[in-house]
């Protein structure tokens, strides 16, 4: 009998996932869910969802209780179960790549902004040919508005009005070089 059953191809039968394995999926579905509950409204607009994650999402932003918002989040990875989640994780990438991005460039701007506070003529020089719209002498002023306010210990108010200047240049271009 047992000759047989071994001249018999095997059907292929299915493997079946290991307790653990899915307990290890549904941690990667609810860390993508928490991913989702901290994006922006306008963030969340922009990734294809179906109505009823997005409506999920959307209410575990408004709960206050620590316990609550960890349980909705398991209902969230609960209801991406079925779903491929590939395209959900590439748009999470996209807006964090973003992020990133907006992050360096305003990071890029207070090194311009603090090389300008403390007379770096150079700076100013890079920035004149990198902007044409770029005012000299508004640059200067802001620059020495600035270093006056450190000497003297008083508000930023004038390194604040230069760091807005700069980021205006800065929006204004058409490509974004970096000069770390």
């Amino acid at each position: 009998m047992n000759r047989q059953n071994d001249d018999m191809p095997r059907q292929h039968v299915p493997e079946r996932k290991s307790k653990s394995q899915i307990k290890r999926d549904m941690k990667v579905l609810q860390k993508v869910g928490e991913r989702l509950v901290d994006l922006s409204p306008n963030q969340l607009e922009r990734i294809t969802l179906p109505d009823e994650l997005r409506e999920a999402i959307r209410f575990a932003t408004t709960l206050k209780k620590r316990e609550a918002w960890r349980r909705h989040v398991k209902h969230i990875g609960a209801l991406m179960r079925g779903m491929d989640i590939g395209p959900i994780v590439a748009a999470l990438e996209d807006i964090e790549q973003g992020q990133r991005r907006e992050a360096r460039k305003l990071h890029r701007i207070e090194k311009w902004r603090d090389e300008l506070i403390h007379g770096n003529a150079d700076r100013i020089k890079d920035i004149l040919n990198q902007f044409s719209e770029a005012d000299r002498q508004r640059l200067m002023q802001l620059g020495r508005n600035a270093r006056k306010e450190e000497q003297l210990n008083r508000s930023q108010k004038a390194s604040r009005v230069l760091f807005r200047y700069l980021k205006k240049l800065d929006n204004g271009r058409k490509t974004e070089i970096d000069d770390y």
